[in-house]
């Protein structure tokens, strides 16, 4: 008999596809401010899979085509949302314009495309 009392569920980590690892280091890590926490690769020449963090949030983000497809989306809860606007606004990144809006649903969100067709929508509950 399984015990359902012992099972809890944690964070969710989502996958996002990368068709290319030098743009998504420059989008995620230079341009968003993520950090690399770990890569993986099977052998020199394959593709890559890669591990970032920022605060408490973990994405991982994987050039493997088993993985995921381009042109998912992901909600990303944040802090001080209007800080980290001000943070992407005096940035420069090619193709990327950030946008602060209030949403009816409730939130203040910055909603922006990785190289790869991703949304990465920061959101901040009002």
């Amino acid at each position: 008999m399984i015990n359902r009392n012992n099972v809890s569920m944690k964070n969710v980590v989502p996958i996002l596809r990368s068709l290319d690892e030098q743009k998504a280091k420059a989008f995620y890590v230079d341009y968003l401010g993520f950090k690399v926490d770990g890569e993986h690769r099977f052998e020199e020449g394959m593709p890559l899979y890669m591990m970032l963090s920022r605060d408490g949030c973990i994405l991982h983000v994987s050039e493997h085509e088993g993985d995921c497809q381009p042109v998912g989306a992901v909600r990303i809860e944040t802090t001080s949302l209007k800080d980290y606007y001000e943070e992407l606004v005096n940035k420069t990144y090619v193709n990327v314009s950030p946008r602060m809006e209030k949403v009816a649903w409730g939130f203040l969100e910055v909603c922006l495309k990785d190289p790869f067709g991703n949304r990465i929508i920061f959101c901040e509950r009002l």
